[in-house]
């Protein structure tokens, strides 16, 4: 989603260091393009990797106990496996793509499930699928590496290209530049449709998630040895490197960063979110849940329960932060004290949470098959919709929050509207 105007800067207490925040007003598609101009690229061959399975669990035992009520509107059922991903279109917010474990990808019409186009040629599970900035192109990418970016009015292909084990994929904010993370440590950079090709070579462990920051000039990479690297773009060099104390403990799981960008926030397998000042690259505190009730030890032959953060955001109108947990955690942070405001309990794993672009309002869905609406301010849930007979696996809403759309193990999308008078 795009993000809404600035309403201020944060202001924190103690460090004074911390405060310092650089003002990098976002430039032109012009200006971007004649930037990327002056990148140098360089042609890398790349060996082609061997496909790996996508291993599945049996959820026949959730399909069961699911609910069967339908609160969704419009319901997209080609795929023939679970669907992975989602995305909507930014400039209209009227397509849809999903990718799934079927190895497809479809772009669709949101007001009616109708099929526009399917992305073809996958030979693995579609695991990123997105538009462009302009929605202009339409980016799919699968397990193996192979990423194949669609012209949506042609509903053709215009490039692809294969890269290591793909792990993240994001188009840049303001130009057709599309940036991925791949399984051996590398980012990846293509203006499109020329391909024109940059690499940012991270430590030899996977670049397990990535987000280029408002100002279109930097990148920040998370990766599976707890170390996170903020990337010059144009120069290709490595501007702060958070690691050891400073650094997450275990891989990281995603990383968000604030509306004007001064601010980063990392989340990992160590359940730990860290707040990071982008301009300095120093770490302005670290959020840390301690878990409700004490865990049982694990008998012989059981694994232990697990936590970790799974997704994490900025609200655009207040300063706050949400981070959602596999415990099924919601916690909302106040930026300005530094905080826990709210817990914000569900009853089994939250895999993604979406805030409103101009509201204090949160969005989860979870391994239970439901959307959640939160209320920031007080903690408390607005409203739930259900439909699907599996866990949610990835979900947009767009810009006027009135829709949201899902995607599930049960082999659907799914599309609710979910505005209301009173917001």
């Amino acid at each position: 989603m795009e993000p809404a105007e600035s309403p201020g800067a944060l202001s924190f207490h103690g460090d004074e260091e911390i405060i310092e925040v650089v003002e990098l007003g976002p430039p032109g598609p012009d200006d971007l393009a004649d930037e990327m101009e002056d990148v140098d690229f360089d042609d890398e061959g790349v060996e082609e990797p061997d496909a790996e399975a996508w291993e599945t669990e049996d959820d026949e035992g959730v399909e069961d106990s699911m609910e069967a009520q339908d609160d969704s509107e419009v319901t997209f059922s080609l795929h023939s496996a679970s669907v992975f991903c989602v995305s909507l279109d930014p400039k209209t917010n009227t397509l849809a793509v999903t990718g799934g474990e079927d190895d497809k990808a479809f772009v669709w019409r949101v007001s009616d499930g109708e099929l526009l186009f399917e992305c073809s040629g996958h030979k693995d599970s579609v695991t990123c699928a997105s538009f462009s900035h302009d929605s202009v192109f339409v980016a799919t990418g699968d397990m193996s590496g192979l990423i194949k970016v669609w012209r949506v009015d042609a509903k053709e292909e215009v490039w692809s290209f294969e890269v290591g084990d793909l792990e993240w994929m994001e188009w840049h904010p303001q130009a057709h530049v599309l940036l991925v993370g791949t399984a051996d440590g590398n980012s990846w950079m293509w203006k499109i449709p020329s391909g024109d090709c940059k690499t940012f070579q991270g430590p030899a462990c996977p670049a397990t998630c990535g987000r280029i920051l408002p100002d279109g000039k930097r990148a920040v990479v998370g990766y599976e040895d707890g170390t996170m690297r903020i990337w010059d773009l144009k120069q290709g060099t490595s501007l702060h490197v958070l690691k050891g104390q400073d650094g997450h403990q275990d891989p990281l799981t995603c990383v968000a960063s604030n509306q004007d960008g001064s601010l980063i926030m990392t989340g990992s397998v160590d359940c730990h979110a860290k707040l990071v000042n982008s301009a300095t690259g120093k770490v302005v505190c670290v959020f840390k849940m301690e878990s409700s009730a004490p865990k049982a030890p694990a008998s012989e032959g059981e694994e232990a329960e697990s936590n970790s953060v799974e997704s994490l955001g900025f609200c655009n109108v207040m300063p706050l932060a949400a981070v959602g947990y596999l415990d099924g955690t919601l916690a909302i942070y106040d930026l300005s004290t530094q905080t826990l405001r709210h817990k914000c309990q569900h009853e089994s794993g939250i895999v993604q949470l979406l805030w409103e672009e101009s509201s204090a309002v949160v969005y989860t869905c979870s391994l239970d098959g439901a959307v959640r609406l939160w209320d920031a301010r007080s903690g408390k849930m607005i409203s739930e919709y259900r439909g699907h007979s599996a866990e949610i696996l990835d979900f947009a809403v767009n810009k006027d929050a009135s829709i949201v759309v899902t995607t599930s193990g049960d082999h659907q999308a799914k599309v609710f509207c979910v505005q209301r008078p009173d917001r």
